[in-house]
């Protein structure tokens, strides 16, 4: 009989470690003789810049959710892109879970704050990678384009620091404060998160099927709003 897999290591509903979209993925940025910390440094770099962060792609179901739904559109949000980080390292062999914290970020924009009534944001996830007998934090959210268009410090990874957002930007601005952490997970809290936006995120998609949802959130454009504000703050220094 084989021994029971790691629930570190296993395929879940939406950690689909073994899903052939997954597993081309890791076959294609992660060289077969890299060292598990080399492969799991290569697969962040793949997410944080291959996927695009766009929070009004945050989903409330198993369906959108899904690694394999983040792959296929080339854009998620933090917990997105969390999930397909995981599953394509649990796919190299490297354990891997789910981390969240309540943060208040301060790269959103002026619509989304509205929307959402605050800058508070409820299970922000990282991912939790075991490497080298170490276990280390990486956060794959934010592209390089994005962090270049708002002026952030690109958030790099070498597999053996935790990777996490700093409290300030490149200006020496406010840019992300953590305020609660909710732990790890083997797998994706999905019930817990909802209860929690629903709380506080009633007039969003995130509040579920039953929520009064502000059709501001799902017809939100997140990269042309993030121009214009950019745009904007550009010109007024000029």
């Amino acid at each position: 009989m084989n021994p029971p897999i790691s629930p570190q290591l296993a395929p879940t509903a939406t950690i689909e470690s073994q899903h052939p979209a997954i597993l081309a993925f890791v076959e294609e940025h992660a060289e077969p003789s890299a060292s598990p910390l080399e492969a799991a440094v290569a697969l962040y770099y793949a997410v944080r810049d291959g996927i695009r962060y766009d929070p009004y792609t945050a989903g409330h179901d198993i369906a959108s959710l899904k690694a394999s739904a983040t792959l296929e559109a080339g854009r998620s949000w933090c917990v997105g892109k969390a999930i397909l980080l995981a599953a394509a390292c649990r796919a190299r062999g490297i354990p891997a879970r789910l981390g969240f914290a309540d943060v208040r970020n301060h790269l959103s924009t002026t619509r989304m704050r509205e929307t959402m009534a605050t800058d508070v944001f409820y299970w922000h996830g990282y991912t939790a990678l075991e490497l080298e007998g170490r276990r280390v934090k990486a956060t794959p959210a934010f592209n390089i384009e994005l962090c270049e268009k708002f002026g952030l410090l690109p958030l790099e990874f070498d597999g053996r620091e935790d990777s996490i957002y700093h409290p300030f930007d490149a200006r020496g601005e406010r840019h992300m404060e953590y305020l609660n952490e909710r732990g790890l997970y083997d797998d994706l809290p999905l019930e817990a998160m909802l209860a929690t936006w629903r709380a506080h995120y009633p007039s969003t998609a995130l509040a579920g099927d039953d929520g009064d949802h502000d059709a501001s959130w799902e017809g939100g454009d997140f990269d042309r709003e993030v121009e214009e504000e950019t745009s904007s703050a550009r010109d007024d220094a000029a």
